[in-house]
Parts: C-alpha cells; structure tokens; sequence
C-alpha cells in the first residue's frame, strides 16, 4: 500500500510538472507523418527521405507552425515483441530539432501488430452475439487480456523513453478518439457491440464487486438469483422487467475506457515525465450516445485522466449534423466546459479540419480560408490550449481519399494554409498570453445528463446523423436548444455534468436550466435542493426525476423529493398530438412574456398541480391546463416546463421561445457581459491575470461596422489589435468599455485589453 501510495504522489507531481511546462508552450501544430502517407500509416525508409521531408518542415515552419504533430501506429513500431522500430519518428524528431519546431506524437494502438494475435489467439474482439473479430489493421485486440495489456504499456514506456531524448519532443495524444474499438466496422454482424469477450467479462465482474460488494446486492439490483460471480454476464437483451444491468454495463464501458486511459499515461509519464500528454474525442458527449456500438466514452471522465482531454472539430464533415455557426460553438462551449471543469487547466483541438471532407463519393462543400480562420478564433476564443490541423496533406488512401488536407497531394500550398499558419504566428508570439488566458465565470449552466440516453434501457435507440458517432434525438436537441436561444446573447455558459455537480459547485450560477431531466441520480437531487434552497434559480422540463440511476420510477414527480423543490406534482401526463404542443402563457409581468404568449414544445404535455401558496401557474396547455408552475423554496426560485422547449427550439425556434430564453436571464438577475445591435455578431472573452482577450466575430457574408460594448473592471483600458498590431481606442461608458469594429465578411477581431 505505501508503495502504491508513493506511485501516486509521484505521478501527481509529475503531472503538475508538465502542467507547468505547457504554460512555456501553446502548440499550433499541423499533422505530418513524414511524405504523404495518411495517418495512421507510415511510409517506409524513412531515413533515405530525410532530405526530400525536410522541404516539407520547412514549408510547415515557413507558414508560421511551431510543431509538428506526427505519429506511429503500433504495427510499424514494434513489427516483433520488442523489438522497436522507431525510425520515422527519428527522423522527424532530428527534422524538427534542425529547423527550429516541436513535435507532438500521436499514438495509434488500434493498427496492431499481428504477432500479437498468434501469442494471445484468445484476444480478439468478441461482439454481443458472440462474434470473433479479426483484426484487418484495425481495430486490434482487446487490452483487457491482461497479456494485451502489458504489451500495451510496454510499447508506451519504450516509445517515451526513446521520444524524450529529442529536445524537440513536448507531448503525447495517447488516444485519438477512444471507444472500445475503433476504425473497422464489422459489417457482417448485424448490431455489433463490444467487448463481450472473457477478458472483459472478468473485468466487468470485478467493477460489479467493487460497486455491490456482494452476489446478493447484485441480485437484488438486477432481479437475478446467481449464486456466484462467475454466472454474471454482460445485459444483451431488452426486457419487460429492470435495465440496471444495462445502465451498469454500459457505465462500466466509460469507466474502463478511462481506466485504460490513464493505465497508458502512467506509462508514458514513467518513459517522458515532463511532456505534456492529451487525448482527444470523435464525437464529444453532447452530440454522441452512450448507446453507441464501438463503446463511448465519458468526456469528464477522460478529461480526469490526463493533462488536457479535448476533440476533434470537423465542421465540414462529410456528412452533415447542423454544423452551422451556434452548432460550432455549442461544441466548444462543451469542451471548455469539461476542459477546464474541477479546476482543469483547458482543453486541446486534436483535429481541425484542414480541407473538404470526404467518405467515399460523400463530399463536403469546400474548405475556405475563411472558414478556418473562423474555426480556429472560435476554439481559442474559448481557451484552447492546443490546435492542430488535420492534416499537412490530404489523405492519401483509403475511404477518406483526397479530403482533409491543408494543401494539395501535389504539394501545392493553398490559401487556407497560409491562413492556418497566419494565425498559428500571432498565437505564437503571444505565447505567454494565450496560455495564461482563462474563460471568466459563468452565470449560466445547463446540467448535462448522460442517463437521460437510459429512458427505457435498450428499448430506447438512439438515431444516428453522422460519422463520428453522433445521434439526432432529443436528449441532444434538449442540451443544445438552449444554447442555441441564448447564442446571441454572448451570454458565457457551462454544462454542468450531472454526476460532478456539488452545491458548491453550483454557487457561481445564478441560472440552471435541467432540460429533459427524466432520469437522474438521487445524489444530483440533494445538490439541487441544495442550490435552490441557497437561493439559486432552476429551471427543469418535464417529468424530472420520472427514474433514478437503476431505472426505477419515482412515487411522485418529480421525483425524489424535487416535488417540494419545485412546488408542483405531476397530476396527468400525455404525449402531444404527433410529438408537439404549446405553452399559452397567462402570467404577466414574467420577463420576456406577456400573457398569451404561445411557447412550442415538444412530446410530453405533463399537467401540473401547484403545491404551496408560493406556486403559481403561469403558463397552460389546450383546455385550461396547468403547463408551467413558478414557486419559491428557501432563498431561491424555480420554474416547471410540462414539456420540452429547448427541444422544440433547436427543431423549430421562434421569436417568442427566443424571448423566453432571454427572460430567464433577466428573470434569474444573470448579468450580460456585451452589448452590441449588430446582428450576427459574436463576442467572446477570456481573461489573463489584469489583461483581457476580446474576440469579435462577423458570421455574416456582409462587411459590418459597429460599435461594441464590453462590461470590464473600472479604470481605463488600452487595447491592441493582435492580427494588426494596431492600437484600438477604447472609450469608458459606466461599467463597459466601447470600441468600434470594422470587419469584412467573415472576420474576426482580436483584441488585448489592459488596464493603464
């Protein structure tokens, strides 16, 4: 035990090490393997092309990169039990070390070498019906066989070992969008889901025993009746009766994958402990399912497990989930919020889309320059401590062939590339800034659920819209609805993930919104109760607490005892006619609303009956009955949704929803950090000791000019145009300071505000 305690301090410090370090460094990367060959892949003689790869270094230094981000695949890297074939990193390390950049290694486990599957034949994936899978380059074989595993880790630590005697190496992506599997979609299985194998299963029994403790609890949690450990397995099946053991399942996957995570930083951090080391998601939380075939992961989870936990951003995907400019910035208002959420220090871009997208004869519209200077502003604008464009060169191979690149196949550089590399030179001579720059304190959250996916167990699927996993159904319309309403605002939001929320947590808000909060742990309903009693304001949709985290209904709802919180019951519940209905407001003087208002919502008209003289009724349904209740508890206030507006505001927005949405802010005394008339007019800010980073975004196609209004400390303030190098004069008006903008089509405006 000491000795494991003393593993611990020391990767904890460690890890504070390299925390340090990334202050010294913000990377503004673009992915380079060496030649053209398409990540994961490798070109071979790597040390006969240093020559010809060099004009390509200096090509990417030459644009204004300061690194390289390259990569190996473990196939190419130990092609025999160690024995390490590391060459092209050799290359590209001394590459970097003579022309003056850093390089960032992307680890890629999943190509495998096939060695392994002749050592441990009993490593293959197995899916739920029993179906071996042989790897084809992917996805590899399962790290739960504990031989896999050391393997694993063995070629992590010699990788870092080898990597750390370069001064140009500075840190690792150790997994590029986790799941269970990845990159090979077994299209003979019918409804592939892994890992079902016995490696798994026996893990997945230990995390049951740590979590009941004994067969009994177990039993009486899933309705079973084993008599030993041995018997349990993994939920395959939709039932009448509880789905425990498929919330369990699945929560266990998140878990595991974190695990796994982690089990591989612990070993880099033994090889190279002063580097920094990240991973990066496909599809974050918010647009993605727990549900998901290949195994999901939990970004707050993953986030824990690493220095800088981020995603992979391609809004021009080849296929399309409403990538436009609010669905842009919902993804990275996630990601800061799991990037910096418990105290984290920020989050990486682990792809930016270089170049149109492509799957197959599926192709993207073009990539402008642009777009990518749009891009790139929107994830530093929300504290990102790391970009890197995927990738130098379009991909080479494969189904992805010809998309993604910065430049041509010909190596033709293109405008978007100089683009790129114009703004990789401002972040880079404003190092000490950009990395010292932290979002302010939001008012605002918005309680992000993952168990809300869980409503009825397997019998509830989820719809897929797009090729990184993402889904097209409520749960995701509910968390970005909101957003969506209150975009331009330029109202700073959190998401809150349920299972990290504390009362204390929650003390920086003054508004939360529980947007389709049917399932929830009971936990998160002592911190609510905590956070309205201590005089915050809530705002839940309909059925909240309808189940708890095992699936079993609550006696009344809200459930949970959230029924005196909010002041109301639910006393009649329906499903509105083809899945819509509305909200007649009859409350008058309710920000934003008159009465007669008309609110669309969306599937459930969830009738409601006040509780206490603080409860009143302010909104109804057809026919007179209670849709909307305000109350009063402790210090703070609440209101009831008897359905789901966000939803129906991602689906179908309108003005009065809009000025629902805004109301709350007034209704909940949240302060507004900008004012501006212009529309489409973006403003985002971030702070850096007494300095302040001013973004202003044009989304329009038009040139704008107009004046901005930013809400900032007293005294007087100067201010430079970062792109321009150009003073801007900034004008005192009470709390804010004013400052005109003139900015084409597309543009962006950033600033540095300090104090005189």
């Amino acid at each position: 035990m000491t000795m494991i305690r003393n593993t611990f301090v020391l990767l904890c410090g460690l890890s504070m090490l390299a925390t340090a370090q990334t202050r010294e460094f913000f990377p503004m990367a673009a992915w380079y393997g060496g030649g053209k060959a398409r990540a994961p892949m490798l070109e071979k003689d790597a040390r006969a092309k240093k020559e010809i790869w060099r004009k390509d270094v200096r090509q990417i230094k030459a644009l204004g990169f300061n690194t390289v981000r390259t990569w190996i695949d473990w196939a190419t890297g130990e092609p025999a039990e160690r024995q390490y074939n590391f060459e092209n990193l050799d290359v590209l390390l001394e590459l970097a070390e003579e022309e003056g950049l850093k390089v960032f290694v992307q680890v890629y486990m999943d190509s495998a070498p096939h060695w392994i599957g002749e050592k441990y034949p009993d490593s293959m994936f197995v899916s739920a019906g029993g179906e071996v899978i042989d790897p084809e380059s992917s996805p590899g074989y399962c790290r739960d066989h504990a031989g896999v595993r050391a393997i694993d880790n063995g070629f992590y630590e010699a990788l870092a070992r080898r990597a750390s005697k370069s001064k140009a190496f500075i840190g690792w992506d150790l997994w590029s969008e986790p799941h269970v599997t990845n990159w090979a979609n077994p299209t003979y299985i019918a409804r592939p889901e892994f890992c079902f194998c016995k490696h798994t299963k026996a893990r997945f029994r230990a995390w049951l025993k740590k979590k009941y403790g004994t067969i009994e609890a177990l039993n009486a949690a899933w309705y079973r009746n084993y008599t030993k450990w041995e018997q349990v397995e993994p939920n395959r099946l939709s039932t009448i009766l509880s789905y425990t053991d498929y919330i369990d399942w699945k929560t266990f996957i998140a878990d595991k994958l974190g695990e796994d995570l982690r089990d591989r930083y612990e070993a880099v951090k033994r090889g190279a402990p002063e580097t920094i080391i990240t991973s990066h998601a496909a599809g974050v939380g918010l647009f993605a399912s727990p549900h998901y075939w290949e195994g999901q992961s939990d970004d707050w989870t993953m986030a824990q497990k690493v220095d800088f936990y981020g995603t992979s951003f391609y809004p021009k995907h080849s296929a399309f989930v409403d990538r436009d400019v609010p669905w842009r910035a919902a993804l990275m208002d996630f990601t800061r919020s799991f990037g910096y959420g418990q105290g984290r220090d920020g989050f990486y871009v682990g792809e930016l889309q270089g170049g149109f997208g492509t799957i197959a004869l599926n192709v993207s519209p073009t990539v402008t320059p642009a777009d990518l200077r749009i891009w790139t502003w929107t994830a530093l604008s929300r504290g990102a401590k790391g970009i890197n464009y995927y990738a130098w060169y379009p991909m080479s191979s494969g189904y992805e062939s010809g998309g993604f690149g910065l430049n041509e196949l010909d190596g033709t550089i293109t405008e978007r590339a100089k683009e790129a590399g114009s703004i990789a030179k401002v972040v880079d001579r404003n190092q000490k800034l950009f990395l010292a720059a932290r979002p302010p304190k939001a008012e605002v959250a918005v309680v992000y659920n993952p168990l809300a996916h869980f409503v009825g167990g397997r019998q509830r699927a989820a719809v897929y819209g797009g090729p990184q996993g993402e889904v097209a159904g409520i749960e995701r319309d509910s968390w970005i609805g909101i957003h969506r309403a209150l975009f331009p605002k330029n109202v700073p939001m959190d998401y809150v993930h349920i299972d990290h929320m504390t009362a204390e947590s929650l003390r920086q808000y003054k508004l939360v919104y529980f947007a389709y909060p049917l399932m929830m742990p009971e936990a998160a309903a002592k911190v609510l109760r905590a956070y309205v009693e201590n005089g915050g304001a809530l705002v839940a949709e309909a059925r909240m607490g309808w189940n708890n985290e095992r699936g079993m209904a609550a006696d009344r709802i809200p459930g949970m005892g959230l029924w005196e919180v909010m002041g109301c019951r639910e006393s009649e519940i329906s499903t509105g006619d083809k899945g819509r209905t509305e909200l007649r407001w009859t409350a008058v003087g309710f920000p934003g609303m008159k009465a007669g208002d008309v609110l669309p919502a969306r599937w459930y008209e969830e009738v409601l009956a006040p509780l206490n003289p603080n409860a009143k009724v302010v909104a109804e349904f057809a026919g007179g009955r209670a849709a909307a209740v305000e109350s009063r508890f402790g210090k703070g206030k609440t209101l009831t949704l008897g359905s789901y507006v966000s939803a129906a505001y991602y689906s179908a927005p309108s003005g009065t929803a809009a000025r629902f949405f805004a109301g709350l802010l007034e209704w909940a005394d949240v302060t507004l950090p900008v004012e501006t008339a212009a529309k489409d007019i973006e403003v985002r800010s971030l702070e850096a000791g007494p300095d302040r980073l001013v973004f202003v975004f044009n989304h329009s196609k038009q040139a704008v000019q107009t004046p901005v209004s930013i809400r900032m400390g007293a005294g007087n303030h100067s201010a430079v145009d970062l792109v321009a190098d150009n003073p801007v004069t900034l004008e005192r008006a009470g709390s804010f300071v004013r400052f005109q903008t003139n900015l084409g089509p597309d543009g962006v405006l950033v600033l540095r505000a300090s104090p005189n």
